[in-house]
């Protein structure tokens, strides 16, 4: 390991590092524009120089400088002072004067090191060059003018996204950052170039224009527009969510975050339940929540069954349950769809490689699932395992994920016998892994993927390469919760339940429910309320606190962010209210209360960023399988309410998934 000095401090730093990662590592702060520590060297900018002794007499760039034994490294010298404003001076040269009206403003790395390493004044006085704006689809903004050519979004896209839609066109003064073609962006990650841009040159549309960054409260949540429980920061001013940013999660979702979590966010403010309807007369009418509570109490007399949906919490879960055992009833499914695999063994249903250790496999079979649709950023950590050599194998239809792949074919039966080349690659790998989607599940495959776990010799010392994909941010924690009939919604329905609450669940065949009396109880008017005979308003979850289960089984809790509108209630309190109702009162009356009684009955719900320790069985299924399989996700953008009420989501479901083009005014 590599000794050196930083302005006199002694610093020792693991081999291959940068004088830029020692120089950090002494504690001092080192400009730059280009450097990334996720993306590839490119040493554009040249902001980050330094002077370093032995060597020649002039400033180097610390980002692609390797750091040696013995070298001595001044970041405070009056050499490389001068050249900091000197290179500043040189960026600020074409750089147009719009601080005022962008919305970089405030949180821009331009703004904050012009004033901190610049000269404060120019001695420039030639025209500024003047770049074209380029369209990058309903995500991304340009204000090309902007551009410094620091090249991170190339590097995002090439090497994170792995969609080589963006580069550089011409030389010098000309040199342009463009899209191919001048298309849309078609990664499902396009907004990350934006929170990537140390200037203003790339937006977020959505946003552009909404807010300044002084102005908005800023809470930590949690993402739960896909299991993998990103972790995010809800930016609210007044009663309204402005905009989500990514919160760093080296263990999740690193510092990245898929555009439908991102830009959502406007659905939250449209299509809203805020007060509470009856139907009567086949019609529904605005009630008060008295008259709601009486008409269900008048079907309380029979069965009950709950039904949660993709976003509900684990706290609205429970307290669901507790209602419905103080009634005798056990009537719990959390799988919307009809899915109806075996539950009983919490670790055959989990992603036990861990998000962060899949990267670390080298050989991967994925079965019935398009990773880059159901969990973009699982995608992106099997991508980084893929360029550090590891081979990736499939069976279903053939879509683009935008690594190498080999595709075996679209035929479960192969789980029996794998081809020989995976079978001999799996022969050597020392950490392979299995990752079962929800097509496998829904074609009841999970046997026969559970067989793979002795034959390919899953589960080592060290190592668990099994892993389930869910899609659903609920679904961990209503399985620990028992929202998880044997049979799935088939179970329920034959029960005959004379009252259902569906919690937020909107993709459920809701024909099979005629003969129910239906409560719907969410946020949006969706499928569910549609069919609902009475709807209770809920809260979302940027307007509640509760905990979430991700796909890993990591325990992570959201926090509100803003209030509800209307009459909208926390659902855990709308259960309580109606306990006293219908004479079974809930033995909790705060938020506290409940999760103490919801940790004691599953303690693992109380491991707040930590993984729930499963026990590794296995269950006796059936192991084979057979028949093609298809994908569950056919449109990214509208695969929930939220989603579906959005603007931008919709925008992008036409423009991005079926190619629908949109005339865009000049500027």
């Amino acid at each position: 390991m590599p000794k050196l000095t930083v302005d006199g401090i002694e610093v020792e730093v693991p081999q291959g590092a940068t004088v830029l990662q020692a120089c950090e590592a002494a504690g001092k702060e080192i400009p730059r524009f280009c450097y990334h520590e996720r993306l590839a060297i490119a040493g554009n900018c040249r902001m980050c120089l330094v002077e370093v002794k032995p060597g020649p007499p002039k400033p180097q760039a610390s980002c692609a400088l390797p750091a040696a034994d013995n070298q001595e490294v001044r970041t405070d010298s009056l050499m490389v002072k001068k050249a900091r404003e000197g290179v500043m001076e040189f960026l600020l040269i074409n750089h147009p004067l719009d601080c005022p009206i962008c919305d970089q403003g405030g949180e821009c790395d331009l703004q904050d090191q012009a004033m901190a390493y610049g000269r404060g004044w120019s001695r420039f006085d030639e025209n500024k060059r003047a770049v074209t704006d380029k369209y990058m689809g309903p995500i991304i903004k340009t204000s090309m003018n902007r551009c410094i050519q620091c090249t991170r979004c190339v590097r995002f896209a090439e090497q994170v996204a792995g969609v080589e839609e963006i580069g550089a066109i011409g030389r010098g003064e000309n040199m342009q950052i463009t899209t191919y073609l001048e298309k849309t962006l078609t990664s499902e990650l396009s907004g990350n170039v934006a929170d990537l841009c140390p200037v203003g040159a790339l937006l977020q549309k959505p946003y552009s224009f909404e807010a300044r960054p002084w102005e908005l409260k800023k809470t930590p949540s949690i993402d739960v527009h896909d299991a993998v429980g990103s972790n995010v920061r809800l930016d609210s001013r007044g009663r309204q969510v402005m905009r989500v940013l990514p919160r760093i999660n080296e263990d999740v979702n690193e510092e990245w975050l898929s555009d439908k979590s991102r830009h959502a966010i406007d659905g939250m403010v449209r299509r809203r339940l805020d007060r509470v309807f009856v139907r009567r007369g086949g019609r529904l009418q605005p009630a008060s929540w008295e008259e709601a509570f009486a008409e269900i109490a008048n079907h309380a007399d029979g069965p009950m069954a709950a039904i949660a949906g993709d976003l509900v919490d684990c706290e609205t879960m429970y307290a669901a349950k507790a209602l419905l055992r103080s009634f005798g009833s056990e009537l719990l499914e959390g799988r919307q769809t009809g899915m109806d695999y075996d539950c009983s063994s919490l670790a055959a249903i989990n992603f036990n490689t861990t998000i962060a250790g899949i990267e670390d496999a080298d050989a991967i079979l994925l079965v019935g699932t398009n990773v880059r649709l159901e969990a973009p950023l699982v995608n992106t950590r099997i991508r980084k395992a893929v360029r550090r050599g590891a081979k990736v194998f499939a069976i279903g239809p053939e879509v683009d994920l935008t690594y190498k792949v080999e595709w075996l074919g679209n035929d479960l039966g192969l789980l029996g016998k794998l081809p020989q080349a995976a079978a001999d690659a799996f022969g050597a790998a020392e950490r392979p892994a299995v990752i079962v989607g929800g097509g496998a599940l829904k074609a009841g495959a999970l046997g026969a993927a559970l067989a793979l776990v002795k034959s390919l010799n899953l589960v080592r010392e060290g190592w668990n390469g099994f892993n389930v994909l869910h899609m659903a941010a609920s679904r961990m924690g209503g399985v620990m919760l028992g929202y998880a009939q044997k049979g799935g919604i088939a179970d329920i329905l034959a029960a005959n339940p004379k009252l259902t609450f569906f919690l937020g669940a909107d993709e459920v065949d809701f024909s099979k429910f005629a003969d129910s009396f239906k409560v719907y109880v969410g946020h949006h008017g969706d499928k569910g309320a549609h069919h609902a005979d009475v709807i209770l308003p809920a809260a979302s979850y940027v307007e509640k606190s509760g905990t979430f289960v991700n796909l890993e089984g990591r325990v992570q809790v959201a926090q509100a962010a803003v209030f509800a509108p209307g009459e909208a209630r926390e659902d855990w309190k709308i259960f309580r209210a109606l306990s006293d109702v219908l004479g079974k009162a809930l033995p909790f009356d705060t938020l506290e209360q409940l999760r103490a009684a919801m940790i004691a009955e599953v303690p693992a719900l109380g491991l707040d960023g930590a993984i729930a320790p499963f026990e590794w069985t296995l269950p006796k299924l059936p192991a084979k399988a057979s028949g093609p399989v298809g994908y569950p996700i056919s449109d990214f953008y509208l695969t929930n309410a939220i989603c579906r009420a959005s603007p931008t989501m919709q925008r992008c479901s036409a423009e991005i998934t079926h190619g629908q083009e949109f005339a865009e005014a000049a500027e």
